[in-house]
């Protein structure tokens, strides 16, 4: 074979290559989305960056592999390597990493919650202790209040009728 078609042909694979490649980094965003709510903003934001990502790697393997000239056998290896991701994959990918992905996080934070209790357990004994204190001085304030009200009305009386 001549060395031209040998060179075509690895052209064309990694074009099918680029084309899995950017089906897969697609459903990362999916498997983001289906773990985080997104608005339509944030939404259109992430495309936008993703196409212009892929458009970045797209130039890069046409001007690496062919001098920067787009083949449409380029474009059709990149569709055919989308339609054999979306083939074999259809969503099982995102559904069982979304899934796992969800386990992982409530397990976590699961953990957390039971490394966390004793903490939590302690902070509302002491806000318990301080509202206890709290009320405890607050009654002694009132009692003083009372008492110095009482000294000042005694007092008066006293001075008024010397």
């Amino acid at each position: 074979m001549s060395q031209n078609i040998v060179q075509e042909i690895t052209f064309f694979l990694h074009s099918i290559l680029l084309g899995l490649i950017i089906t897969f980094a697609y459903d990362w965003i999916l498997i983001a989305r289906r773990l985080v709510r997104h608005g339509r903003l944030f939404m259109s934001a992430e495309d936008l960056i993703y196409w212009f990502v892929c458009g970045i790697g797209v130039f890069y393997v046409l001007y690496r592999e062919n001098s920067g000239v787009l083949r449409w056998f380029a474009v059709l290896g990149a569709t055919l390597g989308m339609l054999f991701y979306k083939i074999i994959f259809k969503n099982r990918f995102i559904n069982i990493m979304s899934t796992c992905i969800h386990k992982m996080m409530w397990l976590i934070s699961r953990v957390i919650q039971i490394v966390l209790k004793p903490i939590k357990c302690a902070f509302f004994a002491v806000r318990r202790f301080v509202r206890f204190i709290g009320g405890k001085i607050k009654k002694v304030e009132e009692f003083v209040k009372k008492r110095l009200t009482v000294f000042i009305k005694t007092l008066r009386i006293i001075l008024c009728k010397q």
